[in-house]
């Protein structure tokens, strides 16, 4: 009996084969971007996926330009609407685009007392939109930092 139990358990264990074409694991869509650099001037925002704690965006407030890596490929995507209340050069709600993607950029900015150049994103959202595929909602947080 207790043979069986254990049998039971290492099947329950063991990962399931992934064959060509299967659809039952989500893709690896939005990847790290790798260590950034501060912004020769104005803001930056670096924002982590708050499961794995990659850095996977960093927006910046001059440029107006967002960075990811798409499908493996880091992409600077540029800012094309932005609405509600924000601070550091950043709004609350971010769209940017490029080709057939739009990245919508939700994040609340924190001002703190201990930061002398920047503020905390305790919370925001990347929402991916491209036509014909699954829209994603990652949910990530990180800081601001200025120069």
């Amino acid at each position: 009996m207790m043979l069986l139990l254990i049998a039971a358990a290492v099947q329950a264990a063991t990962p399931a084969k992934t064959v060509p074409g299967d659809t039952t694991k989500a893709p690896a869509t939005l990847g790290p971007i790798g260590k950034q650099a501060m912004p020769a001037r104005g803001c930056a925002a670096y924002l982590w996926s708050t499961g794995d704690r990659a850095l996977v965006a960093m927006a910046t407030a001059d440029s107006a330009r967002l960075r990811l890596a798409v499908d493996g490929k880091p992409v600077d995507y540029a800012r094309v609407d932005e609405a509600g209340p924000g601070g550091y050069g950043f709004a609350g709600v971010t769209t940017y685009r490029g080709g057939d993607l739009t990245v919508a950029l939700d994040m609340t900015i924190v001002t703190r007392e201990d930061l002398a150049s920047g503020a905390m994103v305790p919370n925001a959202t990347l929402r991916l939109e491209r036509p014909g595929r699954d829209t994603i909602v990652l949910p990530v947080a990180g800081m601001i930092g200025c120069v």
